[in-house]
């Protein structure tokens, strides 16, 4: 998984030229990565205020506005794609957003678990 953060700074800092051209690169990316069989899924994640985080505690549902850690940066898209590690780092690295903040590679666990 190729998960992407942001921060309202980091954004904010980009000239609409860039953020258009984040866009673009995206969108080309999705496509190869979609031509090529590798891609899993993909998408953007609303901003972090708008999320809710649940609990449950003895029984009892509790629900609570925002997201559950404070934090400058927060997830703010993802792209699953089926491949190896050193791929998954070379596509993290062409995502336009790696120059501005961060993508973090991690592997989706296989529903066994016992790669832990």
């Amino acid at each position: 998984m190729l998960m992407i953060y942001s921060s309202p700074e980091s954004w904010a800092g980009l000239s609409a030229e860039q953020r258009d051209g984040i866009a673009r690169a995206h969108s080309e990316l999705f496509q190869e990565l979609g031509e090529q069989g590798l891609l899993v899924s993909a998408g953007g994640l609303a901003d972090p205020i708008t999320s809710k985080t649940v609990s449950v505690r003895d029984g009892a549902t509790m629900t609570t506005d925002g997201p559950y850690a404070e934090a400058k940066e927060h997830l703010a898209g993802f792209y699953v794609v089926e491949c190896d590690l050193d791929q998954a780092i070379g596509y993290a690295a062409r995502m336009p957003d790696a120059e501005y903040v961060a993508v973090e590679v991690r592997p989706v666990m296989d529903p066994s678990g016992l790669e832990m």
